[in-house]
């Protein structure tokens, strides 16, 4: 695997990282996560006014739009009570851990020995962010394993529905056209009223963490593009580090021995799982 594909996929994990930051900083974080999907939005229409998707794909679009907006609400809640270096790293380990557990339990498939070492040591460093001292409040925990829950199942619908619509490039375009429309009525059902001042710095900042967000998946196509999925996929797992050091450089979040072992250890749990 190259140096820039390596690079490629180092940089989408920090991307990731910081786009969650920018959400973690809001002030109202359901307002923000609403906003940030305006970026999305406006990015994908020119693409879905001139790409229509196959008839059967729309169904795997709509459920993945709707899917989304429930990761939205879900992780907005998780960082209600939890830090960004605390929540983050569950939610990214528990997305592998879940896959393969799913796997093993449903499908029947067996997992490699790197993957159940993996699975291992993705538990160990949750459960070492959830138990004892300074660890994660009860209701982040659960929340974060409900955005994990939601990220894979959206992640297997995508996987069927890019197959089924014939290009990639009108799948992911109508999927942000649709969430985009999806969760500012959302917003608008819960609180009546959704205002924007596009003058403000709040509001700038969630546009930019949107763009960020798209930066970052924008970027793992490209590395994708370019090399093997399986290492691409390891090497972005390392956002778990770099979102326990972008909380405690910015976000004057406290970084513990333990939450950087804790961290290092689901990242290479993560990486273990990922890796083919």
């Amino acid at each position: 695997m190259s140096v820039i594909v390596i690079g490629l996929a180092l940089f989408a994990a920090i991307m990731h990282a910081t786009w969650n930051a920018f959400l973690r900083t809001g002030a109202d974080r359901l307002w923000s996560v609403t906003v940030m999907s305006f970026s999305g939005t406006i990015v994908a229409v020119p693409f879905a006014v001139f790409h229509l998707p196959a008839t059967q794909a729309w169904l795997y679009i709509i459920l993945s739009a709707c899917l989304q907006v429930a990761y939205s609400l879900f992780l907005v809640a998780a960082y209600r009570d939890g830090e960004l270096g605390q929540v983050y790293p569950i939610i990214r380990g528990s997305v592998p851990l879940l896959v393969t557990l799913g796997g093993a339990l449903i499908a029947h498939q067996h997992p490699t020995i790197a993957q159940t070492v993996g699975v291992i040591l993705v538990a160990i460093g949750i459960m070492s962010l959830s138990l004892g001292e300074g660890r994660v409040a009860t209701r982040s925990i659960l929340f974060a394993l409900a955005t994990g829950i939601v990220i894979a199942s959206y992640a297997t619908v995508d996987a069927i529905g890019v197959r089924q619509a014939g290009s990639s490039e009108s799948y992911i375009a109508w999927v942000l056209v649709i969430y985009g429309t999806l969760l500012p009525a959302t917003f608008v059902a819960f609180r009546g009223k959704l205002s924007v001042d596009f003058r403000t710095m709040e509001t700038v900042k969630a546009l930019g963490g949107g763009l960020v967000a798209l930066v970052a998946y924008g970027v793992v196509v490209a590395a994708f593009a370019l090399g093997p999925a399986g290492p691409i996929i390891a090497i972005r797992e390392t956002s778990v580090v770099f979102a326990a050091l972008i909380g405690w450089l910015f976000l004057k979040e406290t970084l513990t021995p333990r939450r950087v072992a804790a961290c290092i250890v689901v990242a290479l749990g993560a990486i273990s799982i990922g890796y083919r």
